[in-house]
Formats: C-alpha cells, sequence, structure tokens
C-alpha cells in the first residue's frame, strides 16, 4: 500500500510523493530484543513528567543554552555548531570541551527539586576528525577519502576520530555524511565520498563501526568510541542545480536505488541515529515527510534508533516556525535541533502535546528512541565526561603520532594522479625544488571547510598546532635527502630550481558558501593560470596540486603543467603529498599513486554536458606511461560569472539583483551606469578602479538620509545563514565621514527594516584604505529583520559630506573587521 504525506502547502501530484515502503530496500536491526534495556527505559519514563519528556526531544546549542536552564528544562542534548566553541572562544583545546561537558553533565545529573537523572546526548560535527579542536588530527575530507576505495581505511579512521571526541567529553559525532552527490556545484559535495552508491554503501559500514565500535563486541559504543549519525536523510545529494538545500527532483526508484544506498548497510551496521535533511523531494521537506521518516526509514529499514533533525530544519516546514512545529515530531522526528529556538519550542511543543496535537504515544515513542541510545551507549554509567578513561589522558589520544600516521596513509592513498607527461614525476629530492602557490604553506587552505571553525577561514599556520603544510613536507624530506627546496607562494625564487611544485586551488567554505553556479575554477581570475605559464616560461617544469572539495573543470591549467595531482582536502598531513611525489633518497619509488577518482571529472564548465574528461576510476600510477594530449580550452559558459550570495560584484548589481539611489526626497533612481545621481542631487555615484579599470564605485553625499540599496527581485531566506554566524561583507574604501554617521542595513519588506549604526567604528579606518567590513547576519536580525525574506540584502546609509567607494557586497564568512553591533 502506498503512503502520502501531503498535511500541509500546496498540493502536488499524488504520484511525485507517493511512497511505497515494500519496493525499498530493507535493513535488518541487528541488535536482537533486550529485556533488561527494555525495563530500565520503562522504568525511567514511568518517573518522567510530561514536561521532562519533552524536554528530551529537544536539542540546544551551547552558544544558547546554560547548565542552569537544562536544570530547569531537562533537555535532552546540547550541540556545538560549527562556530560554537566554549565561552565563545573562536578555537578550543581538549581540556576546554572537557570543562564544558563537566558542567553541562553536571546539570543533567542534578535531582534536586525531584528531577530525575537522565545524561545529555553532547553532539558535534566531526566530519574529518574532530575537527573542532585545537591539535586535532585532520583526516582528508569525505571527497578525497572516495578515491582510496579502502574500507578498512575508513574503518580505522572513524575508530581514531571516536577516541580523540570521547577524549574531549562529547559522545556523539554527526557523522558519516552518506549522501550520493550527482552534481558538484553542492558547496558540500566534498562531504560525501562519491558518486557512485556502491562506494558509498561499503563506507557506511565501515565508518559507522569504526565510529561506534562492531555490533556484538565489547567494544560496540564502549568508553572508546561514540554515537554515529547517518545523514542526511534523504537525497541531500540531489537537488536541483546542486542547490543547498534544495529540491530533489527524482522519481522514487531513484531516490531508493541511489540517494539511499548507505542507509540499508548502516543501519545493518546498527547506526544509532540518523539525521533528517533540509533538502526536499519533489517539493516536499524531508524534516515533514512521514511516509519516509516512519514509513520507509523507521518501518521497512527497521531503524530502531532515533531521528535527530538537523538546525533549525524544522522550521522550513510549510505551517512550521523554528520554534513550533508539532508536524516534524508526528512524520517522525524524534529529536527537534531547536539551536537558538529551542525555548520557545519547548514551550509550544508541551502546550502541543497536552492540547493532543502530538499524541503522548508519538512523545513516548521518541523519548524511549531516545532513552535507549543513551541506555546502550553506557551514558548512565560513565560519569564525569572530564574523568573518562580517554579524557583522563587527552594529551595522549588528540593528535596522537598513531592517529596522524592513519591520516598521513590516507593523504598517500587520496591524490589522484591525472597526468605525467615525460614522466616529470616522481621528483628526485636530491635536487632544487620550488614550492610555490597560494596553498604551497597554508594548512587551512588544504584542510578545507568545517576545520575548527564553520566555513575553515580566517585560520593561520599557528591555529594547527602538530600539523603540516604541503610545503614543509616536501621541505623536510628534499632537506633530508642533500637537496635544496624554496617555498614562495608567488612563484619568486632566488636561483633557478629544477623543478617547481604549484600548490593552488579552492578556498576553504562549507555549506551554502560552497554553492556554485558552475563548474568553473574561480571564474575572471587566473593567477594560478598565470603562475605555471611563468615558471613553464623559464623553462621550469611544473607539477601542478590542486586542492579542492569537488571535481572542477581546469583544463588550462592541467594543459599548462607537466603534471597534475587531484590532490582534494588532504587535512594536516601535508607530509602524505610529499610522500608520493618524491623518490627516496636512494631514488626508490616509496609510495606510488593508488587513488582511483570516486567522481568523474568534468570535461567542460556545464554540469552534466558530454562525456567526463576523466571517467569514475580513472587515475595513473608510475608504471603508466601516458601522454595527455592537450585538453579543450572551451569551458561552455560564457558571460560574466559570479558566486552564490554575491549582491555586487566589480562595482555593479549581479542578476537577480537591482541597484538604486535614493535621495533624501525618498524618489529613486535605479540603474548600473555610471555617473548617477538622485533627482535631489543628495547623493551621486560615480566610476573609480580598484584593481581592473572601473570596478568600484564612489558615493557621494550631499544631503542627510540619502541611501543606496541592492534589492533581491525575489525575496531571499538567510535563516540558515544567520544561525551559521555569516557575515555580510563590504569591500570598501572610506574616503570621508560624516558628522550625522553612517548605517548599513537589511531588508524586509515595509515597517521590516534591520539598520547597523556603524559611524564610530568606521572612524577607525584609515581614509583611502581598502578593507573588508563584515557585519554579522545576527546584527540585522537582533535590530529587527525577518531573514526569513529578506527583499534588500544591502542598504547604506550616510549623512551629508561623506564619501565613499564599493567594490563588492557578498556574503561571506571571513573579513578584515568584524563590526560589533553591541557598540
Amino acid at each position: 500500500m502506498a503512503l502520502t504525506c501531503l498535511p500541509f502547502g500546496p498540493a502536488l501530484a499524488a504520484e511525485s510523493t507517493a511512497v511505497h515502503p515494500d519496493q525499498w530496500p530493507s535493513a535488518k536491526w541487528p541488535l536482537p530484543r533486550d529485556a533488561a534495556l527494555e525495563q530500565r527505559v520503562a522504568s525511567l519514563m514511568a518517573k518522567m513528567t510530561v514536561e521532562e519528556k519533552v524536554g528530551q526531544l529537544i536539542q540546544a546549542d551551547i552558544l544558547s543554552v546554560t547548565p542552569e536552564d537544562i536544570r530547569k528544562y531537562r533537555l535532552g542534548s546540547i550541540l556545538a555548531g560549527g562556530n560554537s566553541k566554549p565561552s565563545g572562544l573562536r578555537t578550543v583545546n581538549a581540556q576546554q570541551w572537557q570543562a564544558l561537558a563537566d558542567a553541562f553533565y553536571r546539570a543533567a545529573m542534578d535531582t534536586s527539586g525531584g528531577h530525575v537523572a537522565i545524561p545529555l546526548l553532547f553532539g558535534i560535527d566531526a566530519v574529518h576528525g574532530h575537527n573542532n579542536t585545537i591539535g586535532a588530527t585532520l583526516f582528508p575530507q569525505n571527497a578525497a577519502l572516495g578515491n582510496a576505495h579502502d574500507p578498512e581505511l575508513i574503518r580505522e579512521i572513524g575508530a581514531a576520530t571516536a577516541a580523540e571526541v570521547r577524549a574531549t567529553g562529547i559522545n556523539w559525532t554527526f557523522a558519516p555524511t552518506l549522501a550520493v552527490p550527482q552534481d558538484e556545484r553542492w558547496g558540500r559535495a566534498y562531504e560525501g565520498y562519491s558518486q557512485d552508491p556502491q562506494l558509498v554503501a561499503s563506507y557506511a559500514t565501515a565508518m559507522i563501526e569504526g565510529l561506534q565500535g562492531k555490533v556484538g563486541t565489547p567494544q560496540f559504543l564502549d568508553s572508546s568510541h561514540v554515537i554515529a549519525s547517518a545523514k542526511h536523510f534523504l537525497g541531500d545529494g540531489g537537488t536541483k542545480d546542486g542547490k543547498d538545500q534544495g529540491d530533489t527532483e527524482v522519481s522514487e526508484a531513484v531516490l531508493s536505488k541511489l540517494h539511499a544506498a548507505g542507509y540499508t548497510p548502516a543501519i545493518d551496521a546498527g547506526v544509532q541515529t540518523v539525521m533528517a535533511s533540509y533538502s526536499s523531494w519533489n517539493g516536499q521537506k524531508m524534516h515533514g515527510n512521514k511516509a519516509l521518516l516512519t514509513g520507509v526509514l523507521k518501518q521497512r529499514m527497521d531503524f530502531q534508533g532515533f531521528v535527530i533533525g538537523d538546525w533549525n530544519g524544522h522550521g522550513q516546514v510549510p505551517g512550521c516556525h523554528n520554534d513550533d512545529c508539532p508536524i516534524a515530531i508526528n512524520a517522525g522526528v524524534d529529536m527537534l535541533m531547536a539551536p537558538d529556538s529551542w525555548r520557545g519550542l519547548y514551550d509550544h511543543t508541551l502546550a502541543e502535546v497536552k492540547a493532543g496535537a502530538i499524541p503522548m504515544a508519538r512523545v513516548d515513542d521518541a523519548v524511549a528512541r531516545i532513552l535507549r541510545v543513551k541506555f546502550r551507549a553506557g551514558l548512565f554509567e560513565a560519569g564525569m565526561p572530564s574523568a573518562q578513561p580517554l579524557a583522563a589522558k587527552s594529551a595522549e589520544v588528540v593528535g596522537s603520532p598513531a592517529h596522524r600516521a592513519i591520516a598521513r596513509r590516507a593523504v598517500r592513498e587520496s591524490l589522484v594522479l591525472l597526468k605525467n607527461n615525460g614522466g616529470v614525476l616522481p621528483l628526485d629530492p636530491r635536487k632544487r625544488i620550488l614550492v610555490a602557490g597560494d596553498g604551497a604553506d597554508n594548512i587551512s587552505r588544504q584542510s578545507g571547510g568545517w576545520t575548527l571553525t564553520w566555513q575553515g577561514v580566517g585560520l593561520k599556520n599557528e591555529d594547527f598546532p602538530g600539523a603540516q603544510s604541503i610545503g614543509a613536507g616536501i621541505a623536510e624530506q628534499v632537506s633530508a635527502a642533500g637537496g635544496q627546496v624554496e617555498i614562495a607562494a608567488d612563484g619568486r625564487y632566488g636561483s633557478k630550481p629544477d623543478t617547481a611544485v604549484v600548490v593552488f586551488g579552492e578556498d576553504p567554505y562549507a555549506e551554502f558558501q560552497g554553492d556554485l553556479p558552475n563548474l568553473l575554477y574561480r571564474p575572471g581570475d587566473e593567477h594560478d593560470l598565470e603562475l605555471i605559464r611563468r615558471l613553464r616560461g623559464d623553462g621550469i617544469p611544473v607539477v601542478a596540486v590542486f586542492l579542492s572539495g569537488r571535481a572542477l573543470w581546469v583544463n588550462r591549467e592541467i594543459n599548462a603543467a607537466d603534471a597534475f595531482v587531484a590532490a582534494w582536502l588532504p587535512g594536516s598531513e601535508g607530509g602524505g603529498v610529499a610522500d608520493v611525489l618524491l623518490r627516496t633518497r636512494d631514488g626508490r619509488i616509496a609510495h606510488d599513486f593508488h587513488g582511483k577518482l570516486a567522481y568523474a571529472w568534468p570535461r567542460s564548465g556545464v554540469h552534466g554536458q558530454g562525456a567526463p574528461q576523466f571517467p569514475l576510476g580513472y587515475g595513473l600510477s608510475y608504471a603508466d606511461r601516458v601522454t595527455l594530449p592537450a585538453l579543450s580550452e572551451v569551458s561552455g559558459i560564457s558571460g560574466e560569472q559570479t558566486s552564490v550570495g554575491n549582491y555586487f560584484e566589480r562595482g555593479k548589481a549581479v542578476h537577480d539583483y537591482t541597484f538604486s539611489l535614493v535621495g533624501a526626497d525618498g524618489a529613486s533612481v535605479a540603474g548600473n551606469v555610471s555617473p548617477m545621481t538622485t533627482a535631489d542631487g543628495s547623493l551621486r555615484m560615480t566610476a573609480l578602479d580598484y584593481r581592473v579599470q572601473e570596478d568600484s564605485r564612489r558615493f557621494s553625499w550631499s544631503k542627510d538620509g540619502a541611501e543606496l540599496v541592492i534589492a533581491a527581485r525575489a525575496p531571499i531566506n538567510l535563516d540558515r545563514q544567520t544561525n551559521g554566524d555569516l557575515l555580510l561583507v563590504t569591500t570598501l574604501r572610506v574616503d570621508a565621514l560624516s558628522t550625522s554617521g553612517a548605517w548599513i542595513g537589511m531588508g524586509c519588506g515595509k515597517g521590516c527594516q534591520g539598520h547597523v549604526v556603524l559611524g564610530t567604528q568606521l572612524a577607525t579606518l584609515t581614509p583611502g584604505k581598502w578593507v573588508r567590513i563584515g557585519v554579522p547576519l545576527k546584527c540585522f536580525h537582533a535590530a529587527g529583520a525577518d531573514m526569513h525574506r529578506i527583499d534588500q540584502p544591502f542598504v547604506w546609509g550616510a549623512g551629508k559630506g561623506a564619501s565613499l567607494a564599493i567594490s563588492r557586497v557578498a556574503l561571506g564568512a571571513d573579513a578584515d573587521q568584524v563590526i560589533d553591533c553591541a557598540k
């Protein structure tokens, strides 16, 4: 019988969201019924009030909840989001995590007032190692690991990650991602192991058993392991145009056979939690899809753990808000991730349970599922987080030599050799080698997003104790062999080298910020290509090492180099790259290339156009004598290119946005043409050169109150980006300030504006100097903007006498100066 779930929103064609559970793959929960466990759960639930049960259904972020809140509301879980650290710090160590975990543990176990003691689940995104902790081992990102085709390596990485997480007092990781990305324009594509569902399925079992331990062994969920979370159910890797949180428009058969491939082996391996996806399936939000969450996942696939929502994902279900969503609970989400909305959600959920809108049977089912996981994980017996076995010796566990050795091996196995014309590789370490490029000595660049910060930006090598950059790894081995090495990002060398290794690639990014409109690499910015060509022009053989979270169109760079290595995002152990690129001192090949593409490499910048340039499974070794002919340098993409989240680029509003000047009298004039002046003469715009000709605009105020405005053609939802601590970043130059001050804002319709005053903080800037000013989106929300429906993502107002130039306005995670809106 088909289950359909269309209780809200516009009616969809019944066949587009009809679910036939008996046509889906089945799984078997590997844990037999445990009468003793069931008795413990039942006994505890009999003592719990309705308020305590509702508390178990809610997870709050550490920046929005305190231990005192836990004592009062008895929440079931806390999490540390991508930018959430103890005391609001930017980076923290193991001891700081332990202290925080201890404080929350004491609160949860406090029985004063007649409360029952139920330990907290503490979740974190440890997605390529314990990547939120200073000194932790950073493994290659998942898109890199797929090229290794080595499930046993994945199992070792899972176990090492689990140990480092437990050493910090945390017991739950939101991993592994089991998406099967089909469009690498998606900014989270690097979180998926492969576009091949069979490879993803083979890795699912290995990673979950590595993180949790193997079911049926004494190691399963012991003090050295953590609770795993298979995510994101379902179809997150198949959204139209690779749009984050978008719509996966596929048949039920494709959804089940392709996108669900990793979930049955995950359940067979005993994964304790599954995270619901932000995305939709044929227009229906997954957080509200009862047919899939309950009918397929819990019933057909026999999943007996619990379903956790994603960061305020329930609030995107039609008819719901971040602080109110009975639909998601009734659909089968057992615990709602409500990072900053938990208090209102608790109140609404409690009222709805008492009113019967959420049946008590559904509440009891969800609470029982959560408690079973806590009991299985031994949390009731584990004691204070800092006193647990691995936490007591965290200095020996976090970033241990054994874990770094696993990571270094993973780097070696993940590298894919795409070109080696003339056999320029492997390199002789006794020669003179130049290591150039922006990524030559940049651990942040080689690690990518979800590294110490959510987007992985704003970091220095000093933030990674124990780690090694690619350039440093090469220098170490070359120096030991008697050769000479020079590291210069710009490629300017003192003595002409025998070979140059150019390390370059994408800047770090995470979800949303990483979305691309096409597969071009850095459109409009050719400095990497020019560097390779310049060195080749000097008669120096060039080995290109490309750092990226995905396969991009880099045919020109491949053509320009003698050899081309896809290094993906290798993480903290840059020496693993050197292991493969260099011979030993006595001329042997110690480590060959073994990586084979887990993602097909594109032939053009257009997604899905024609056969791939390099197919799945492609990858050369040193034994191959293949001369790669020149590749086509026609990208298939024309016109000016801008990234997702850009509003104003090179002095002009980008497509889908309009630009206008609003005079002090309220009349506006629109367009990108310069010069332009308001009818009342209060604001004038002229063209200005910043980096290239007329790539910025200068604005001069002759009256108070005039504004420059960028408007969206259709309202945009920035709620997720606001919660994720993104900034509105303006690249500007202040020439003169007004005594009337200045402000920046976001608009959300008539009577809905969020303005942030800038005057005093702009006064600290050096006149005439270009700088990137960032304003946290949370500031606009706090000032009154409804971030769900922004129709003016940028408004700048100033008073008479003000003058400034602007080149770019975009969402971002990094700025030269971040405005403190509390001032």
